[in-house]
């Protein structure tokens, strides 16, 4: 089994699940916080590799929702600076195991990767709980 370095934001509920699901696999799970990492434009470009640069973002940040960063319009230079003035812009997780790296949890894609013991958690881990909550209520 793997060490994963999961980079995440603490207290996330979808991070905390997805590092369940890793852990149940036999993975040994290393959290980081996403937040307080001191990130290098290098070193966090890697993370993304050939994925469309709207893709980088994390679809449930406040700053996206509110209109005020439009993914599509931006350079992955501009980008990745927005990313490290506020990280929560980032797509969570990041995860590392050895020298290969993946952005989000797309269960078939993370247990091609690494293998998934079970993916009996049919919620999509990938869109933040809180924001399906919200939209249904109308609250934004």
């Amino acid at each position: 089994m793997a060490t994963v370095y999961f980079y995440e934001k603490p207290g996330c509920i979808n991070n905390t699940r997805q590092k369940k699901l890793l852990a149940a696999a036999g993975h040994q799970v290393e959290a980081k916080n996403l937040l307080t990492e001191s990130w290098q434009p290098e070193s966090l470009r890697l993370f993304f590799g050939a994925l469309a640069v709207r893709d980088w973002f994390n679809v449930s940040a406040p700053a996206i929702k509110q209109g005020e960063v439009e993914p599509d319009k931006l350079t992955e230079h501009q980008a990745i600076a927005l990313m490290l003035a506020n990280p929560l812009l980032i797509h969570r997780p990041l995860m590392q195991v050895d020298n290969s790296l993946m952005v989000g949890f797309d269960q078939e894609a993370v247990d091609n990767w690494i293998g998934l013991k079970e993916k009996t958690d049919t919620t999509d881990l990938e869109i933040c709980p809180r924001s399906l909550v919200q939209a249904r209520c109308g609250h934004e």
